[in-house]
């Protein structure tokens, strides 16, 4: 059955990805786009499809893809449905780090994807820093990631204060959007995104067992710190690669883990394949979305996100899971 579903996911991802390429400003028929993907002849369509949607689509699948992995890395190590990477400050980390390049160091906007990379993964270590205590407990740990994202934040609000010349800038990147995505984008993430994924599809079982609890994970013979590490470092390289291109965009892994988990169930041997899948889908529909809701003007993605994930958080809350 859980093979069926992730056909379905796959399938979904596929549509998706069609749907992305023929919407915007001008709609593209299916027949078009695929002769535009493959034959070389030189139009118009073919030019809006290479230059414009073709790299906006594929960034927009693999931000999905990296933060929906973050997200069921996350609540899976800190056996909480409500840790994200936006949530617990990973990507406030990559965020900041990113801000701080583009608001103070301009010339250097080039670096951006590399310090938001090491400012999420200086944030992830800080967190588990000060949440070690003979161990880090999931639960001091998603303490310790509100309060090192609440102090992130307190840090972007205070660039933006101090430098609001320079703020106009970031807006997209502070939203979430994807807006100027070109090939440049694809190149930056894509290396991240393809390793990050591949080592996490690796290791699903060692997940499995860290799920059934500290002391049973050591009685059959896990490593447990070890691999909460280990699990950390992927998931803070994954949200890096996306905050890296896409700014600060949030709910995505929140939402898309806990909405595979409820079609898939938590064996991370089909989660972590059904948020791929699903979390690239969400993200390119929402953009399809942003770019159409009110065209010929368009929208930040993260806007859209925010909308459907605000319920969406509120939701899970009224579910009493335990936190």
């Amino acid at each position: 059955m859980k093979r069926y579903i992730l056909l379905v996911f796959i399938l979904l991802f596929i549509l998706s990805f069609f749907i992305s390429l023929s919407n915007g400003a001008v709609k593209i028929p299916v027949d078009e786009i695929i002769n535009a993907i493959f034959s070389k002849e030189d139009n118009i369509n073919r030019q809006v499809i290479w230059n414009v949607r073709l790299p906006r689509t594929i960034v927009a699948g693999l931000v999905g893809v990296c933060l929906s992995l973050s997200g069921a890395i996350l609540q899976g190590v800190m056996r909480n449905p409500l840790a994200g990477p936006n949530i617990i400050g990973v990507s406030a980390g990559g965020g900041l780090a990113a801000l701080i390049l583009l608001i103070l160091f301009p010339e250097f906007y080039y670096l951006a994807p590399i310090g938001a990379f090491i400012g999420a993964l200086l944030a992830t270590l800080f967190i588990y820093i000060l949440a070690w205590k003979e161990g880090a407990l999931p639960t001091r740990l998603i303490l310790a990631g509100v309060a090192v994202s609440s102090l992130l934040n307190a840090g972007i609000n205070a660039l933006m204060t101090f430098y609001p010349d320079r703020v106009a800038g970031v807006i997209s990147f502070m939203v979430g959007g994807l807006s100027a995505t070109t090939w440049i984008q694809v190149k930056m993430i894509l290396p991240y995104a393809i390793l990050g994924t591949i080592l996490v599809l690796l290791l699903p079982t060692k997940l499995n067992v860290l799920m059934l609890g500290d002391e049973i994970a050591t009685g059959l013979g896990l490593n447990v710190e070890r691999t909460r590490f280990i699990f950390i470092i992927l998931s803070s390289l994954l949200a890096g690669a996306a905050v890296s291109v896409v700014g600060l965009l949030g709910f995505v892994g929140l939402m898309v883990p806990h909405i595979a988990r409820l079609f898939i169930g938590s064996d991370y041997r089909y989660l972590f394949p059904g948020a791929i899948f699903l979390g690239g889908t969400v993200v390119m529909l929402c953009d399809t979305v942003a770019r159409v809701l009110f065209s010929p003007m368009e929208i930040p993605v993260g806007i859209i996100m925010s909308a459907l994930g605000a319920p969406f958080f509120l939701f899970l809350l009224r579910r009493n899971e335990k936190i």
